[in-house]
Parts: structure tokens; sequence; C-alpha cells
């Protein structure tokens, strides 16, 4: 009982230290500060707007009679089209926005069955893809401003984690110990941007903000967990969608923009979840005191609330009000992430190790349990 009483206080001894560690970090990220002023230049950013994604069909009814075109035009904005297919209609809009002088983006992504969304598991195929789009590109003569690597877990996953989650866990065991595979990944998108880069392109990368809190964390779990790739372009955009967490609303933004090279935000599509106009004006300002370009998903959802009007004659020097609690939440959410992080990649070695000190102890404590009786009988012999 004693050497069970001291093994569990060295283990809790371990948890003790490990506290002393990361806890100082969790409260200095999350003592609350004062309230702060968010006020831009007063000089609108460089906006591009994601369209585009899915059926061609509805993409070319959004620039149907031309008013989108001009409101484009009047900002000076920017289109990062999605390359869901290589058809002669979706070559059609980017040779009439090439025509209006819009800047445009091409948003390289794969085949749904093949995952969509570019990661670990199709980087194959997103080399194969990148073929294509220059065989498409130079059928139609096509101009671009950059070309851009979504970045993001298989959509097929998210299917999955709403439905399946335990059906998952298996597989996400298999995945946790891929650390040949992350890094096989690494290199051939590495080998994809420098192909693009040695074409005259300009390569954005987009990234979920988890990348930040990996990287903060110094640890590579969601990469390997989610197939995400930590690789950057010339560019690296983080899409920092606050519409996903309105109770943190600006605030993320402001936590995680110096971190962030580029900044996307969003949405601006759907029912509740898409951002009203006060929420939406107040992410861009904050957005664009780190980045001087910004992007906006989506172009659809823009002009369906009418936000492309509004842009128009928005006053660029107003300010936008973080509360101490709002930066308060959003620094503790992000430290809690880091931790959970850190604590992910360490698991299975704590458990391993809390295992051979049990095992350890057990046979100890057995070889004194036996010792015992052989004592006892040498002092009767005697």
């Amino acid at each position: 009982m004693n050497s069970h009483l001291r093994s569990t206080g060295r283990y809790l001894l371990i948890l003790h230290l490990i506290a002393i560690v990361m806890l100082p970090a969790l409260r200095a990220t999350c003592e609350p500060s004062s309230d702060i002023q968010v006020k831009d230049t007063g000089v609108r950013p460089q906006l591009f707007f994601a369209c585009c994604n899915g059926e061609v069909t509805a993409a070319r009814a959004l620039f149907a009679d031309g008013r989108v075109i001009a409101s484009l035009q009047k900002l000076n904005a920017g289109v990062a089209i999605g390359t869901d297919d290589f058809s002669p209609a979706r070559a059609q809009i980017v040779q009439r926005l090439n025509g209006a002088g819009i800047p445009v983006i091409a948003s390289l992504v794969v085949p749904g069955a093949q995952g969509y969304y570019l990661n670990s598991e199709n980087a194959p195929q997103a080399a194969a893809r990148f073929t294509e789009f220059q065989r498409w590109t130079a059928h139609y003569q096509l101009h671009w401003s950059a070309v851009g690597l979504d970045i993001e877990p298989d959509i097929r996953l998210f299917d999955q984690l709403l439905h399946h989650r335990l059906r998952l866990t298996p597989w996400f065991l298999v995945r946790y110990f891929e650390f040949a595979k992350m890094r096989r990944a690494r290199d051939e998108y590495g080998d994809l941007i420098r192909r693009m880069q040695s074409q005259g392109y300009v390569v954005q990368t987009y990234q979920l903000p988890l990348i930040v809190a990996e990287r903060k964390a110094h640890v590579t779990l969601l990469e390997r967990l989610l197939g995400i790739v930590d690789v950057r372009g010339n560019e690296e955009v983080v899409m920092i969608y606050t519409s996903f967490n309105k109770a943190l609303g600006s605030s993320i933004i402001w936590t995680l923009g110096p971190n962030a090279q580029r900044i996307a935000i969003g949405i601006t599509v759907g029912g509740d979840r898409a951002l009203n106009w006060n929420e939406f004006s107040d992410d861009l300002i904050v957005a664009a005191h780190f980045s001087s370009t910004v992007g906006v998903f989506n172009l659809e959802g823009s002009v369906q609330r009418d936000y492309l009007s509004r842009l128009e004659t928005m006053n660029w020097n107003q300010s936008v009000s973080i509360t101490a609690q709002a930066l308060a939440r959003a620094h503790r959410f992000l430290a809690v992430i880091i931790v959970v992080l850190w604590l992910g990649e360490l698991a299975p070695y704590l458990v391993v190790v809390l295992i051979l000190a049990f095992v350890c102890t057990t046979v100890r404590i057995r070889l004194r349990r036996r010792a015992r009786p052989n004592i006892t009988g040498s002092d009767e012999s005697n």
C-alpha cells in the first residue's frame, strides 16, 4: 500500500510540474486587458471575393447583368474563382473578368471524389489537377493574378464527423502515428508550389486558423489527424471566419491577426450564421489593421445582402471597439486549444510512461511479498 501511495505521489508530482509550466502561460494569455479601439488608416484594403464554387450555372447568373462587375470595378476588388471544373463556361467567366480589368485568382481544388480541398490524402491528384489547369489556361488564354491552394480536410470527413464519429476512432488512431505521411505531404506540396512559381505564378495558401494554434504549440497533431498541410507559398491567407463563433466576434481576428500574413473573413452566405452588415464591416476593419489584402467568403452572399454597394460608401475611418471581456474570451479560447493540442500530442507517451510505471511498481510489490516468507522461514530454521 505504501509503495502504491509513493508511486501515486510521483505521478501527481509530474502532473503538478506540468501544471507549473503550462498554467502561467495560460493565465498570461487569458488575463483581461482594457478595451481597445481599432481604427484603420482610412484606406480601403485590396478586397478579394471568393466565388463560383460548385455548378457553373449559378456562377454565370452572378455576372449576367454586369452590375456585379461594375461594383467590383468601383471597389478595385478581385475575385478568387474555384476550379471545380475546366469547362468552356467557366473559362468565359474568367475571360469576362479579365476583359473588365478585374484581378482573378484561381482557387485550385480537386473533384469531390478526391476530397475537393487539398490535403495530405490527395497531393498527387493536386499535382495532376494543376497540369489540367495549365492546359485549360493556355487553351482559353486566361490570365491570373495568383493561384491559391485551398488546404482543408477532405470534404467527406465533415459529414462523417457529424454522423459517424465512432466509426472514425480507429481511423484517427492510425492517423495519429502517420508522421512519415505528414512529412511526405509537406514535401509533395512544397514541390508543387515551386513548380507553380517556376511557371510564373504567385502562389497563395489558404489555411485554417488551427494551423496558427499548432505552430504556437509546436505540435503537428491536427496535421496528422485532419490531413491539413503546413506549407506556404508566396502569401499565406488565414481564414478567420467569425460567423462560426459569433461570441468571439472580431476579437479572434485581433488575437490571430499578428500571426497572419493575409486574412480572409466570412461567411456572408447562409441563414443566421452569416455575418450581418455590422459584423461584416467590423471584421473588415480589424482584418485591414493587419493585412493590406483581405479576402471575403463569399461574393454570392455579399451580392445577395447588397454589401457591395454599401462597401462603395463605407467609411474606412470609423473605429471598432473590442471589449476587454471579448479579448479575454478570445485569448482563453486560443490558450485552451494550445494546451489541448500539446496534451494530445504527448498523450500516448504519457500513457506509456504511466503503464510502465504501474507495471514496475506492481512487479516490485510482488517481489517483496514473495521475499517475506523466505525471510520468516530462514529465521525459524536458525
